[in-house]
């Protein structure tokens, strides 16, 4: 989850709200990829997650990585809930579960050094206070109660929030990770076709990325429990987006879609205010029952738009959200994947031919037959295991097109990042079928098994 936003003056016309997601245009050389991965810390010796406070914690975990790693601590009243540095942030996801939000990097190549640096420094820290950390999609064992809820008044709010709206809030809240990429735009034109094809193709990421098909302690009837949560977590701020692929779809409709996001909170002074289900239209008239007579800045601005969950989120870029958290080929197949449809204008129209003519019924279809079935999803005639196919030949290309080499020139271009994937293709198994092959063969129907076999 996203920290606290700062730095924006205060709104005083509508175009300002434009603005803000306008100015994340770029040219083409300023394009960067930021990733965010999530995981779940456990006490090896008990199998059970780890809590915020005690010597085998979160909070040990933080101050591990402060301490014999150069992390600047962030802090909400007096306890630390996050770290800082270069250009990247470690977080907490509500239930404990450690994210490592990258810093803006050039290629895959950078990417997967960040990835590997910072695994390395957790495994460092883990290692010394007898904890592990597993990449999946969701919680294979651990109960709601079992999770402590982690000490930021954002998620305070959120927990309350949760039981009013939908099914499956606080279950996503604690018992789910995901890995995600931030990608650029140019122009608006250019961000219209990249959210388009954004939305139309997470269900192909949410099916190669499926890799949580256990929940509370057995097989749950999806390769995706993550998507299946989301499905059911909030309709105001979740979903596929019909109006994404109407005509007149760009930074003004985005800001009225926002405008109509319930409200969660205002940040002010240190402090969350609850505004939970407030408008935020009525912020900027000052009538905000929080805060009576007050308007916002920008920073409130900036902090409503990280309360919208779609598939996939603008902001001052765009953020792939489709996908379940994994294991480390995942954590760098991820950005591979979008970047090679995204940032090379070929594979990028290619991807758009294969998805324009599909319509919100198939994008919506899609999305709940690749949590379910995965690879084998079949929805209206199409085929999930052969769009995997077409759209990953358009990813490689992308990659090709780009030639961003690596290991000092040693390897020409990007392209096997993608491996991971196109071993899913070809099998046409991704990390959920694998999980069950285990559960049902080797490990006879013994769960706890998979942190052994799984964690990093």
């Amino acid at each position: 989850m996203s920290i606290p936003q700062s730095g924006g003056g205060p709104i005083e016309r509508h175009e300002q709200l434009v603005e803000y997601l306008s100015d994340g245009c770029k040219p083409k050389d300023a394009w960067r990829i930021g990733t965010e991965h999530e995981k779940f810390g456990y006490c090896k010796d008990t199998l059970k997650p780890l809590p915020y406070e005690g010597d085998r914690s979160i909070r040990a975990m933080l101050e591990g990585l402060r301490d014999g790693h150069h992390w600047a601590p962030v802090e909400e009243a007096g306890k630390i809930i996050g770290l800082e540095k270069d250009g990247a942030n470690i977080s907490l996801e509500p239930g404990g579960q450690l994210e490592l939000s990258g810093a803006p990097l050039e290629n895959i190549h950078e990417t997967c050094d960040e990835v590997n640096v910072h695994l390395r420094e957790v495994q460092d820290v883990a290692d010394k206070i007898g904890a592990g950390f597993i990449g999946l999609g969701a919680a294979p064992i651990w109960t709601h109660d079992q999770m402590d809820l982690m000490p930021k008044g954002r998620y305070k709010l959120m927990n309350d929030y949760m039981t009013r709206v939908g099914t499956m809030g606080r279950v996503m809240m604690r018992r789910t990770c995901t890995v995600q990429v931030n990608l650029d735009f140019g122009s608006e034109a250019d961000m219209i076709q990249k959210m388009r094809v954004a939305i139309a193709l997470q269900s192909v990421a949410t099916a190669l990325f499926a890799n949580s098909p256990f929940f509370e302690g057995r097989p749950n009837g999806y390769k995706s429990q993550r998507s299946m949560v989301w499905r059911n977590l909030d309709a105001a701020r979740t979903g596929t987006l019909p109006f994404v692929f109407e005509d007149g779809f760009g930074f003004e409709r985005w800001v009225e879609y926002a405008l109509d996001v319930p409200m969660y909170f205002v940040y002010r002074d240190g402090e969350y205010i609850n505004a939970l289900g407030m408008s935020f239209r009525d912020f900027l008239q000052g009538k905000l029952p929080a805060l009576p007579g007050q308007t916002p800045t920008l920073s409130d601005w900036a902090d409503h738009l990280t309360t919208a969950f779609p598939e996939a989120r603008m902001k001052k870029y765009i953020e792939m959200r489709g996908a379940d958290g994994g294991p480390w080929r995942r954590l760098c197949a991820l950005p591979a994947f979008w970047v090679g449809l995204m940032y090379d204008q070929e594979a990028l129209d290619g991807a758009w031919d294969l998805v324009k003519d599909w319509g919100p019924a198939q994008h919506d279809a899609l999305r709940t037959a690749a949590s379910i079935d995965g690879l084998q999803a079949q929805v209206t005639g199409i085929n999930m295991h052969d769009i995997a196919r077409e759209v990953l030949a358009l990813a490689e290309l992308g990659l090709k097109n780009r030639a961003r080499p690596g290991a000092g020139g040693m390897v020409p271009d990007e392209t096997h990042f993608l491996n991971a994937l196109k071993e899913s293709v070809e099998s046409g198994k991704v990390p959920a079928d694998e999980l069950l092959d285990d559960y049902h063969g080797v490990w006879g129907g013994d769960l706890t098994r998979i942190y052994a076999d799984y964690s990093y």
